[in-house]
């Protein structure tokens, strides 16, 4: 198993990494300044100046849709090198939207190259890979457990050559950006089905009469735009019979295809993320004196500095496993292994950002330093895509199986020794 990368792709990974840390992360901060000027819910000229210089200047490097194969309009990248790459994009909150490679537009477009009818791709899958529109995921409802896919209740009938959709979604990230054009929609097409094949997926566009936007749920009291996790009601919504991607009663099949890769790009962004926040741990450490010594010369800092470099190391290792699994394998062969990263390392990403914020002081949680942003971002991140409980429960579902097959080549561990 060789977790590793090409020569060529280091020097990639490197560029990347100049790239994010002196193009991307010095305007960072006056990107987010522009968040309160006017409408929060549109960019203002100067996010749009940023935003724009930043993709043209992604573009002319080659820094552009890593995350699919050449073949389907991408880099020609493996999950296991870009999981690489993904890394170093988690350093800055921007550098993924520059290189178009930010959730949750790589889960929709890797969704319509791979399940979409030759129209789909033409009306959605093209603008979405040039950038020039952005797209959301309607999933999660209010009323029901939602990590359980088999237990939305939004509907959708066909009428005629029409689906009519009825229902509620909440946290549904990215529809608040006025560039959001599109929605994959997750509803019951096939209510008297097998619980797994009740589901379908159907392309809803955002500005269809009858999608209602509530308002905006916060997260920690943060509305994340112009982003934007917006609840919405569906009233009556008519799309094409076509809007349909697959099938009838393949909505399940398609999400589990979707979630494998979309959670190796997650966990090595926030991985990423907590690189940064070590950096800064340390520099924190060297530079600051508490009680007549430098903070990096007390035991308890040198233990969370120390703490944080072993479990990052140990979470990059296991992802990187995962993502090679899934290129061996696809998604089915990896699937305890994707359920692992997802249990740990947006816990581990909470972690080391605590941490980092306790070395901070008071400093740690204020809009001075980017932490206690990044701290709500990776707990946001326990509950996408499934909570931890879901995920926990996969493992040990999966490692009880893996007893059965291994019966008996255990025992002799629980058997008393025996005095010669």
């Amino acid at each position: 198993m060789d977790l590793g990368i090409s020569e060529e792709l280091k020097e990639v990974r490197e560029k990347i990494r100049v790239f994010a840390d002196e193009k991307v992360l010095p305007l960072e901060q006056e990107y987010m300044i522009e968040i309160g000027v006017g409408d929060r819910w549109s960019h203002t000229p100067r996010q749009e100046e940023i935003l724009n210089g930043l993709k043209e200047e992604a573009r002319r490097l080659g820094f552009w849709n890593f995350f699919l194969p050449e073949s389907q309009g991408g880099a020609g990248v493996s999950n296991l090198e870009y999981a690489h790459l993904a890394e170093i994009m988690g350093r800055s909150r921007l550098a993924s939207e520059a290189m178009n490679c930010s959730a949750p537009d790589t889960g929709n477009m890797e969704v319509l190259e791979r399940y979409g009818s030759v129209e789909q791709k033409k009306q959605w899958l093209e603008p979405l890979l040039a950038g020039e529109i952005r797209s959301a995921f309607a999933m999660t409802e209010p009323g029901v457990a939602s990590s359980d896919a088999t237990n939305i209740s939004t509907r959708a009938v066909l009428d005629g050559d029409e689906w009519v959709i009825s229902g509620e979604k909440f946290y549904i990230s990215g529809a608040g950006d006025v560039r959001c054009k599109i929605m994959i929609v997750m509803v019951v097409t096939e209510p008297d089905a097998p619980k797994h094949t009740r589901q379908s997926q159907i392309l809803v566009p955002t500005g269809t009469e009858g999608v209602e936007i509530v308002r905006p749920m916060e997260v920690f009291g943060r509305d994340d735009a112009p982003h934007g996790h917006m609840h919405i009601k569906f009233h009556n919504v008519r799309v094409p019979e076509s809007n349909i991607i697959l099938g009838r009663g393949r909505g399940f099949e398609i999400s589990q295809g979707r979630l494998g890769p979309g959670r190796i790009h997650h966990c090595m962004r926030l991985i990423g993320v907590a690189e940064r926040a070590l950096e800064a741990m340390a520099n924190r450490a060297t530079e600051r004196v508490a009680f007549g010594q430098p903070l990096a010369e007390q035991g308890v800092v040198m233990e969370a500095i120390a703490d944080s470099r072993i479990e990052i190391e140990q979470a990059r290792l296991l992802v990187l496993k995962t993502a090679w699994l899934i290129d061996q394998g696809g998604t089915q062969a990896a699937r305890k292994e994707i359920a692992m990263i997802k249990a740990l390392v947006p816990n581990l990403h909470v972690t080391v950002m605590d941490r980092a914020m306790q070395l901070f002081g008071a400093m740690g949680i204020s809009p001075d330093t980017p932490l206690a942003d990044h701290w709500t971002w990776g707990r946001a991140l326990r509950f996408a895509d499934g909570p931890d409980e879901v995920h926990l429960r996969s493992v040990a579902r999966a490692e009880l199986r893996d007893r059965d097959i291994r019966q008996g080549q255990s025992t002799a561990y629980l058997t008393p020794f025996k005095n010669s």
